[in-house]
């Protein structure tokens, strides 16, 4: 009997041993796979929720999620106003729940559909558009050509359409500069 209660004390031990270490590595698993989770990966779960963000140049964008990008989140700001805001410009995020993307997890669409097609599309269409910049600063017009690491804008009055007339100056944005990008409604 003795024994018996000897073995049985020694097998609690050691299911009470494995259960803390097994614990203690799916904590430390955790940690170490949501170190690879990308800001992007974290809104992914969120499409259509309420979120405000804060951004460099005292910018803030407040909507609903509606696409994420690797480097850009649209948001619906109502009214029928939308912003492109680079994820480089993004100070702050509230209004998000727990959930992540597990990384890598983007579709193949997504994942490749960078700023550069983006701003591409939006020289093609020739929408009206307003830039906010990092210094705050908001230049609005016509995007006209897009470089490796910068965008042309004929900065015009908004409304207006891109004619000689009307266009002010042309402006050369780094996209290192670039905070967010509205059209025109």
């Amino acid at each position: 009997m003795r024994w018996t209660g000897l073995f049985d004390d020694l097998e609690a031990q050691a299911i009470d041993l494995f259960a803390a270490e097994r614990s203690a590595e799916v904590a430390d698993r955790t940690r170490g796979e949501f170190g690879r989770v990308q800001l992007s990966d974290r809104l992914r779960p969120a499409l259509g929720s309420a979120v405000r963000l804060r951004c460099v140049g005292a910018q803030a964008v407040n909507g609903h999620i509606r696409r994420v990008g690797a480097e850009w989140v649209l948001i619906d700001e109502g009214f029928g106003r939308e912003a492109l805001v680079l994820l480089t410009g993004v100070l702050t995020v509230s209004g998000l729940g727990r959930l992540s993307s597990s990384p890598g997890s983007a579709g193949v669409v997504e994942s490749r559909l960078g700023l550069r097609h983006v701003l591409r599309a939006l020289i093609r269409d020739r929408s009206g558009v307003q830039l906010a910049l990092v210094d705050g600063t908001i230049a609005g017009g016509t995007l006209d050509r897009l470089g490796r690491d910068f965008v042309e804008l004929a900065a015009h009055p908004a409304g207006e359409a891109r004619r000689g007339p009307a266009v002010r100056e042309v402006l050369l944005v780094p996209l290192s500069g670039l905070v967010l990008v509205r059209r025109d409604e």
